[in-house]
């Protein structure tokens, strides 16, 4: 058995840019949603907070794999890290990457 190969990524860009969205987008590639019963709107905002207002504001990480996309047609892990865009949560970033 081929061992997968590992790619780690952290996702960090000013509020409003897309940065959940292009996690939600990714594991939905995936097929993460499909094997939990449908797609999640902005499933890593998971707190009432970041729901509420629509923002992220702690840095939540996950893992998606991609089946044959590395070398060799092994699988490709990626292990990413969706940040908070406000300034006010800076600190926040910098402790998670």
């Amino acid at each position: 058995m081929s061992h997968p190969e590992f790619r780690n990524v952290a996702i960090v860009a000013h509020v409003d840019h897309g940065k959940t969205t292009l996690v939600n987008s990714m594991l939905e590639q995936s097929g993460v949603f499909d094997d939990h019963g449908g797609v999640t709107d902005r499933v890593m905002d998971s707190g009432d907070l970041e729901r509420e207002k629509g923002i992220t504001i702690l840095a939540k990480n996950t893992a998606v794999r991609r089946k044959g996309g590395g070398k060799d047609g092994r699988d490709l892990i990626i292990n990413v890290i969706d940040t908070p865009g406000h300034a006010d949560f800076g600190g926040e970033v910098e402790r998670a990457v």
